[in-house]
């Protein structure tokens, strides 16, 4: 598959979050309760809890911090009550928007979310209005600086470890995965050493959307910088050629 490189994204992103762990460990901190309640506390008959401990570390969250989460979470089942809600929607000149969130709070969020998209001259659209544009995949990205290794063989150990599309990057390997094989596929990996700069399901745009006006670049900017800012957003999906 030919592959449009989100590793400067992800890089971008994580520079961030270390500048704010704050923000992260929130959204991992939630995922954790959700896992939990879901699947229980043991990570090993837990796949979810499992995904969620590996994206856990992948942010350099500590140990006993993922520890003392699920300690937590294993304590409070009933006070957990966090509720999925997706959002979907129009940035400037037509970009797709999916927006996912994690709340104990629908009426808050939904209100914080439609005003992220009003101040960059957005809006928001009914279910499904802009979902049909993405596919649902799992996606393992590996940072080309973090693991050497011959780029055939590679593929190979990809697609035997489960995965459907192998692509190779400028900076990276990009490798996909059925949404429903994304566990044994990531775990497979782990097994044989391969270091993990992302690793998650995510949307992946059908086709992507250049910006030429500056306003509509900062009016998007706008948006997913607000949305960035909100603990309740766990994800933010767009088709915008950034």
């Amino acid at each position: 598959m030919s592959g449009h490189s989100k590793f400067a994204n992800i890089k971008h992103k994580k520079e961030k979050n270390d500048a704010a762990k704050g923000k992260i460990f929130t959204i991992i901190g939630r995922e954790i309760a959700v896992a939990v309640k879901e699947g229980g506390a043991d990570p090993a008959n837990n796949s979810k809890l499992r995904d969620v401990i590996a994206k856990a570390k992948s942010n350099n969250m500590p140990n006993d911090t993922i520890d003392r989460g699920i300690k937590k979470a294993a304590g409070n089942l009933d006070s957990v009550n966090y509720e999925n809600n997706t959002y979907e929607g129009y940035g400037p000149s037509g970009v797709a928007i999916i927006v996912q969130t994690l709340t104990d709070n629908k009426n808050r969020t939904a209100a914080n979310v439609r005003s992220a998209f009003s101040k960059g001259g957005g809006s928001i659209g009914t279910a499904g209005c802009v979902s049909f544009m993405f596919d649902r995949k799992g996606q393992i990205i590996v940072d080309k600086e973090e693991y050497e290794t011959d780029p055939d063989e590679f593929m190979m150990t990809a697609l035997d470890a489960g995965a459907e599309d192998f692509n190779e990057e400028e900076d990276s390997y990009v490798i996909l995965t059925d949404p429903d094989d994304f566990s044994t596929v990531r775990e497979n990996l782990e097994k044989a050493g391969v270091p993990m700069a992302s690793a998650e399901v995510t949307m992946i745009p059908q086709n992507y959307v250049d910006l030429t006006k500056e306003e509509d670049i900062n009016n998007l900017n706008r948006i997913l910088d607000l949305l960035d800012e909100d603990d309740d957003v766990q994800n933010v999906y767009h088709n915008w050629n950034e």
